[in-house]
């Protein structure tokens, strides 16, 4: 975990008089005091892997003038967006921007021009992979997700006729990108993300987009190939969020979006916004991830896809369910279970949605479940969902975790530390931040039962693999 100090910030530059007042206009309008807004900056980098110590004294320096180094502009903006309801940037807030922060906050926004939009995905997934500027720490911003919403979703309401579904094309660049995404899937089903999460990215950046750069592509393949562009940004997305790189998982998301109207798949625009509603459910706003999965539910009726609308059904109940919202939860779970018992089977739907099934929706029911304290009705569908998955390693992992919670929470320890166990060993496997946040989960549950010797011989063991117990 990187540490920042006040001893390693440096004069920004200074204009007039040296005031930032950028930050201080901002402070204000957001009525935010100096030791809060200090107090969050620690808070957030902590979540996102940098230890800070900041006070209000840290931010008199910066109102005088001195920049903070390393991430921190970003996670002051990314505190700032939350108060203020709106998006900032550093440089909106008087930072100047180091080597690779522009694309970093450019990659939030949803933009107008495509060309652009190409343009930030290539520097994007250059910079990412030379790991300039710590581009791995940029945080995740939540206020910066009602601009791709709103884009998409006034889009699809000016050119309904233009979303219209298509066919994959035989042979050709869009067949050799579905034959690479395919590979891409099976590697991440089985390892996960963060094993697989470069080689995602390299392509993308490098083989596709200049695919879609170059000129005299008929419109229909042209269409296609944006589509598959689409989807794989949001494989790096979601690839990203796998390896605990959450603030990189919003922005590759949000231009597969902005890739996915230029393809005019409505099907895949719904799946994404479900990533980002399964994003912002698990990193604590999850009444954004229940619009999130509202504005996917609106992209995704009438394009023939139940299995797509019966996930995005199964977001709004996790969003829900994080908030102990039981009715609205149990409400989701019903509308996602017509949706699953409504389609044809998975040859009758999109290729993007053909993997989804009765037992995808069990796995999210049981995580629903668990929050919502439903002990019988978890431990019943994360043990039905550990049965049917047992070539996806990292479903697998994360089941058990909920089978662990759920048999603890009926004060069976013995079972539910040896199922902890089975998870961990599990984990030896995957390389998956989700499924390593599932377990510690369960180890902060465990908490009450600390005085207990298998519940210290678990946290022996686990401590590799978790972290040391906060």
């Amino acid at each position: 975990m990187a540490t920042v100090t006040d001893g390693q910030s440096r004069s920004a530059g200074k204009g007039p008089g040296g005031a930032n007042s950028a930050l201080a206009a901002a402070l204000k309008e957001a009525g935010c005091s100096y030791a809060s807004l200090a107090l969050r900056v620690n808070e957030l980098g902590r979540r996102q892997g940098v230890d800070s110590n900041y006070d209000k004294a840290s931010v008199t320096r910066w109102l005088q003038g001195q920049q903070p180094r390393g991430t921190t502009p970003e996670l002051i903006a990314a505190v700032l967006s939350g108060r203020l309801g709106r998006a900032v940037s550093p440089a909106d807030l008087g930072f100047h921007s180091d080597q690779g922060r522009p694309v970093s906050g450019r990659a939030l926004v949803y933009g107008e021009d495509v060309a652009e939009t190409l343009h930030t995905l290539a520097e994007l997934g250059s910079t990412d992979i030379s790991r300039r500027s710590l581009l791995g720490s940029v945080p995740f911003v939540a206020a910066a997700l009602t601009n791709p919403q709103r884009e998409w979703l006034l889009l699809l309401l000016e050119q309904q006729e233009a979303f219209r579904p298509t066919g994959v094309a035989s042979g050709g660049p869009v067949e050799q990108v579905h034959a690479m995404i395919a590979m891409f899937d099976q590697m991440d089903n089985h390892y996960g993300g963060g094993g697989v999460r470069t080689s995602i990215v390299h392509y993308l950046s490098t083989e596709v987009v200049p695919m879609l750069q170059r000129r005299g592509t008929p419109p229909q393949p042209q269409r296609q190939l944006y589509a598959a562009a689409a989807r794989l940004a949001a494989m790096a997305g979601w690839s990203s969020y796998d390896a605990g790189e959450y603030g990189l998982a919003q922005r590759y998301m949000t231009q597969g979006l902005r890739l996915c109207a230029e393809g005019r798949d409505r099907v895949l625009g719904g799946q994404i916004l479900a990533g980002l509603s399964h994003l912002a459910t698990n990193l604590g706003r999850p009444d954004e991830g229940v619009a999130l999965a509202r504005a996917g539910v609106a992209t995704a009726k009438g394009a023939g896809s139940p299995l797509g609308l019966m996930r995005l059904y199964a977001m709004a109940a996790r969003g829900h369910a994080a908030q102990g919202h039981s009715r609205e939860a149990s409400e989701a779970l019903r509308l996602a279970e017509g949706q699953l018992d409504m389609s044809r089977g998975p040859d009758q739907e999109s290729v993007w949605v053909r993997y989804l099934d009765h037992h995808y929706l069990q796995a999210e029911a049981a995580l629903c479940f668990r929050d919502l304290g439903l002990a019988a009705q978890a431990e019943r569908t994360a043990s039905e969902s550990l049965s049917a998955n047992a070539d996806r390693r990292r479903r697998q992992a994360i089941s058990r975790s909920v089978l662990a919670t759920a048999h603890l929470q009926q004060d069976r320890l013995d079972e539910a530390v040896g199922t902890a166990t089975e998870a961990l060993d599990t984990l030896g496997t995957v390389h998956s931040e989700r499924s390593i946040q599932a377990l510690r989960d369960f180890r902060t549950r465990l908490e009450p039962r600390r005085h207990e010797p298998m519940v210290q011989e678990f946290e022996r063991r686990s401590r590799a693999v978790l972290g040391a117990v906060a």
